[in-house]
């Protein structure tokens, strides 16, 4: 059985799949898993490991390890990625399960049911035909996105075309069994795989236009079928997708007008959005916001948001911020306002003065009277 699948990266959702579920075997696209693993449990790349005791089977790749040979950790894992060496894999495995593969074999399986890997099952580090190792075409674009994502080493890695490493006291120069690598400019990795019952497969990722797209293909019968069944999926997504950025993390939307105040309130996005959508797609901004604000508000509180559709499907609800504080409005602005401005202001207080007046005098008035009658 073949399959494929195409994801863009950094995304759970494929754009293209075919058998995507499929348990296949995966040759040595396994060594994904592999490195990921090595790459968790080991933070120094110049650490130096000695090979254990490993017999090579018919059809290995290697590098040519035997028994006590001694490598950096670094090296291995660029013999692993590049040539895809299964000595190299036997090696890692062997020292990171602390002397054991099967325990190394355990702890791949572990991170795939972490990664919500339901298709895939490894036993085997290298990829070699063996019952029970396989995995799927969508499950393996999900992980070496994930490798592609969490490592810089892995991802500086994957896109060499050759490098030179050191076995033992030897220097070795190694080549990249990704053909496509070069030839195509815009591809940048990851990993080829071959055995009988595999066919040929290929995990590859590249980016055009300002996005990155991952495939995989897996059951092609010849190199030059893989690679073609791999540039017709990316080339695919290409043309029939593309980037949209509507919203972008402090950008401002719009003003509201300040209730008693001539002043407007700037509303910022308060995060970025961006997707890959058909090119026949409509996307749709709708806002959700006061008609006016009122302080007090702090700068970065959120007064709405906005909402973006394509072709009708909500697939993002953003906030909308404040930009800068709004503080309080006073009593006396407010009344104000309510009573037409300021003018009308300084005859209510004037108003108010006159009103004092006539009501101390309305207390006093017996006092009065008498004062004048002496005066008479």
């Amino acid at each position: 059985m073949t399959g494929a699948s195409l994801f863009v990266a950094g995304t759970a959702t494929p754009l293209w799949s075919e058998n995507g579920n499929a348990e296949l075997a995966i040759a040595s696209t396994t060594k994904l898993m592999t490195a990921l693993v090595v790459l968790q449990h080991v933070t120094n790349l110049n650490k130096v490991f000695t090979q254990g005791t490993w017999v090579d089977q018919p059809g290995d790749s290697q590098i040519g390890l035997v028994p006590g040979e001694r490598m950096t950790v670094g090296d291995l894992l660029v013999a692993l990625m590049l040539p895809s060496a299964d000595d190299a894999a036997a090696d890692l495995a062997y020292n990171v399960g602390h002397g054991s593969t099967t325990r190394f074999v355990a702890m791949m399986n572990a991170e795939a049911r972490k990664l919500g890997l339901d298709h895939t099952h490894y036993t085997t580090p290298s990829g070699l035909d063996t019952p029970g190792n396989y995995s799927s075409p969508d499950d393996l674009v999900r992980l070496a996105d994930y490798d592609m994502s969490h490592s810089a080493f892995f991802h500086h890695t994957v896109n060499l075309r050759s490098a030179r490493i050191t076995v033992g006291d030897d220097p070795l120069r190694v080549t990249n069994t990704d053909t496509l690598l070069g030839a195509v400019p815009w591809i940048h990795g990851v990993k080829t795989g071959h055995t009988l019952d595999a066919g040929y497969v290929l995990v590859s990722e590249g980016t055009r236009d300002g996005f990155t797209l991952t495939a995989s293909v897996l059951g092609t019968d010849s190199e030059a079928a893989r690679n073609a069944n791999a540039l017709a999926l990316l080339d695919y997504g290409f043309n029939e997708y593309h980037l949209i950025r509507p919203l972008r993390r402090g950008a401002a939307l719009g003003w509201l007008p300040v209730a008693y105040s001539s002043a407007h309130a700037t509303v910022v996005i308060g995060r970025s959005f961006a997707d890959v959508v058909p090119d026949s797609a409509h996307v749709v901004l709708k806002h959700k916001l006061p008609k006016q604000l009122s302080g007090p508000i702090a700068a970065g509180a959120v007064v709405g948001h906005v909402r973006v559709l394509v072709s009708g499907k909500v697939v993002a609800d953003v906030p909308l911020l404040l930009r800068r504080a709004l503080p309080a409005v006073s009593t006396m602005t407010k009344v104000s306002q309510a009573l037409g401005g300021p003018f009308t202001l300084i005859f209510v207080v004037l108003a108010l003065g006159a009103a004092a007046v006539l009501t101390a005098r309305r207390r006093h008035p017996r006092v009065l009277a008498a004062g004048h009658s002496r005066q008479r």
